[in-house]
């Protein structure tokens, strides 16, 4: 069997392994994809820690959801008219066929099988199978860097955008807008209409948001910080995509009259008080938004490809640089996403 080098991790919670293992076989409906890069982003340490899932059956396995590539072989019963296609990695493993699948909200699956990166090997190693109801096909020419944005920097924004309803009146204010979602959630929004500020704590963060479009807000103290960004008023919406309590609290009290909080982080050990009373005298929402479904995948490549949204990806490395990068996160210092390339490495099939 022929055999690839990549990341393993071997126990959840712990570094990455350099290895060499068998590259993958695509079974019935399955499609080998031939990986070009892989976007970085706080998710995937979040899996990597074992967040989502910590069996240790699972392991090893090899990291990175956000993965590029092209279809090399398929499985018994896919079209053969895949190959060569450029495709993205839809994150969830979705059955396809049930009602929430058939109405096209396929992050509500009511039969999910997992994650990539979880239950399936991710990018983090230069070829991976996925089932081809996962391979979403991106548009031609799309080069697979700028394209690793695509199935959740850019498509997580999508889903948020339409979730919030983001409309042209809209003043809208992005918590972490600096990083990997944020940067893209700023440009989305405004391309929903809407008039952004974009919260973070950094020059170079600062910077880039102002670059993009929206105002910037430097957010050091989020007690000390008022809601009202704008001359006429607070935020119509408030995107959290830091979720600690103070930016929830923030969010809460600073929305305008009928505003709505988007929350997107699922840490264990965040809360805050919502007083219905408050709720319904200012008729707010709070929604919680899961990522993104096939046909917003599909979208925002649309949207990268067209030039309509800008990939924002502030290091690129080869497999010897994934580390570097991972730290890079943890320290809150990384400008848009991180984005491993797999061109010129020969790890490998």
């Amino acid at each position: 069997m022929a055999q690839q080098q990549g990341h393993r991790v071997h126990r959840w919670g712990h570094e990455l392994h350099w290895e060499t293992f068998d590259r993958p076989v695509p079974a019935e409906g399955e499609v080998l994809i031939k990986v070009e890069a892989c976007g970085i982003g706080l998710t995937v340490l979040n899996t990597m820690a074992g967040d989502l899932a910590n069996d240790p059956a699972l392991l090893p396995r090899v990291p990175g959801h956000e993965y590029v590539g092209t279809v090399a072989e398929v499985g018994r019963g896919v079209s053969d008219n895949l190959l060569s296609t450029r495709v993205s990695a839809y994150f969830y493993l979705t059955c396809g066929t049930c009602s929430h699948c058939l109405a096209g909200n396929d992050a509500r699956c009511a039969n999910l099988a997992g994650w990539v990166g979880v239950h399936r090997d991710g990018g983090y190693a230069p070829w991976a199978v996925l089932p081809a109801h996962n391979a979403v096909e991106l548009p031609e020419g799309l080069d697979p860097v700028a394209a690793t944005v695509v199935s959740d920097a850019v498509a997580t924004p999508v889903h948020v955008a339409t979730r919030a309803a983001i409309r042209p009146d809209d003043r809208v204010a992005v918590i972490g807008a600096g990083g990997g979602v944020g940067i893209h959630m700023v440009q989305v929004a405004q391309l929903f209409g809407g008039q952004v500020a974009g919260l973070d704590l950094t020059e170079e963060k600062l910077t880039a948001i102002e670059a993009h479009g929206a105002i910037p807000v430097r957010a050091d103290n989020m007690t000390e910080l008022g809601g009202q960004l704008w001359r006429d008023g607070g935020p119509t919406v408030v995107i959290d995509l830091v979720g600690s309590n103070a930016t929830l609290r923030w969010s809460v009290d600073a929305l305008a009259m009928g505003g709505r909080l988007a929350v997107l982080t699922t840490f264990r050990d965040r809360a805050m008080k919502l007083d219905p009373r408050d709720l319904v005298f200012r008729e707010l929402s709070v929604l919680g938004s899961r990522h993104a479904s096939r046909a917003e995948v599909a979208q925002a490549g649309r949207l990268v490809a067209s030039g309509q949204i800008e990939p924002v990806i502030g290091n690129v490395v080869g497999p010897d640089g994934v580390a570097d990068v991972h730290e890079q996160l943890l320290a809150g210092g990384l400008l848009g996403r991180g984005a491993l390339s797999w061109e010129g490495h020969d790890v490998g099939g």
